[in-house]
């Protein structure tokens, strides 16, 4: 019996592995144990999605604190070795692109375990990203490469990867969509903030080169406040965001009406949300995917994406920092205008299944 270890350490790395214990589970001859660095560790970013998302409790718990992000690769890289080498998987599956993912990675490597990366080759080629450094050195330590798009066969080919060893498999992130939606459309979030489907934007920032800076912090709210005089903006808030709009002193620059601030929501809430919504302003990876496998119209602000695939196919489309960009696309959505978008190849919800049958056959 092969022995799987997962590794997560971040919301958006729950969301992407909740089926793929179920695959294992299903195709037998598996053992599937589960590893949490505790990379974030507040309840309602984090484990309210472990209950949501009926993922099973952690089989190794870390409990990894840092005040910066080198602590946090050092702490996991310390932490890790013990259940690593009392487990002795043959693989060790690492999703998406934080800190943990690299850290865990890069320790399964160093001790002899193979490493699976999914939602691997991926580039926004911003190294100001942190993410982007991540998903580089994940890649050139991995012997398993799960790729969600194609452009990622192309970026990992040029960065020296053989071809043999890529499997486009499709989005996992989407297979945790699909699995869910019956329970997403039961949600009544919408009758809580009295919200009417297709009349109201929902706005998520949370990115260091966002709201880190109080200039740009600034140009965000501001925008915010003139989007909301056309039409209600529900804002679930990320805590770094709350911190920052704090210690800027830009509170005043919230809209007085037509808001709803939030605190973070659980997943089937805020996929509830996504999916009942006229547009979507924010800066995440994982709501770019979300809103283009729902047709639903996403402005991110950044200078680039990782997930190029979103904007040629999907939904999505890149926007400057400026508030006279981001005003005049939002009213451009709520004037009818805007691009049609198809889902992806392969976001179909089987990507775990796909990941099953290829470390069957190669393992």
């Amino acid at each position: 019996m092969k022995k799987i270890l997962v590794s997560v350490g971040t919301r958006p790395n729950l969301i992407k592995i909740t089926q793929l214990e179920k695959a294992f589970q299903a195709a037998g001859d598996f053992e599937f144990r589960l590893l949490h660095t505790g990379q974030h560790y507040d309840y309602t970013m984090n484990e309210v999605f472990f209950e949501e998302l009926e993922i099973r409790k952690p089989d190794y718990y870390l409990e990894v604190k840092g005040d910066n992000q080198l602590d946090v690769i050092a702490e996991i890289l310390k932490k890790v070795q013990e259940p690593l080498l009392s487990y002795q998987p043959d693989i060790v599956l690492v999703p998406g692109d934080v800190n943990s993912t690299f850290a865990v990675a890069f320790a399964a490597q160093r001790l002899g375990f193979k490493v699976g990366h999914i939602e691997s080759g991926l580039r926004s080629y911003d190294r100001e990203m942190p993410e982007e450094i991540n998903r580089m050195l994940t890649d050139q330590i991995s012997d398993f490469y799960f790729i969600s798009e194609e452009d990622a066969i192309d970026n990992l080919l040029k960065e020296g990867i053989p071809f043999e060893k890529l499997h486009f498999v499709g989005n996992t992130m989407i297979d945790t969509l699909v699995a869910f939606m019956d329970k997403i459309n039961t949600r009544i979030i919408l009758e809580t903030h009295q919200l009417e489907p297709q009349n109201y934007a929902v706005v998520t920032f949370h990115r260091p080169g966002n709201v880190d800076n109080v200039d740009s912090l600034r140009v965000i709210l501001e925008s915010i406040r003139q989007i909301a005089e056309q039409i209600p903006v529900v804002f679930p808030i990320h805590p770094r965001t709350r911190k920052n709009i704090e210690a800027f002193g830009l509170s005043d620059l919230l809209p007085k009406n037509n808001l709803v601030f939030t605190e973070p929501l659980g997943y089937l809430d805020f996929m509830k949300l996504i999916k009942e919504s006229l547009f979507v302003l924010t800066d995440s990876g994982g709501v770019q995917e979300e809103t283009s496998y729902l047709q639903v119209p996403c402005l991110t602000v950044r200078p680039s994406t990782e997930r190029p695939v979103t904007i040629t196919d999907g939904t999505n489309m890149l926007l400057a920092l400026d508030k006279n960009i981001i005003v005049k696309e939002c009213q451009n959505i709520l004037n009818g205008n805007f691009k049609d978008g198809n889902i992806p190849d392969l976001w179909d919800g089987q990507a775990s299944e796909r990941i099953v049958e290829i470390i069957r056959e190669l393992l």
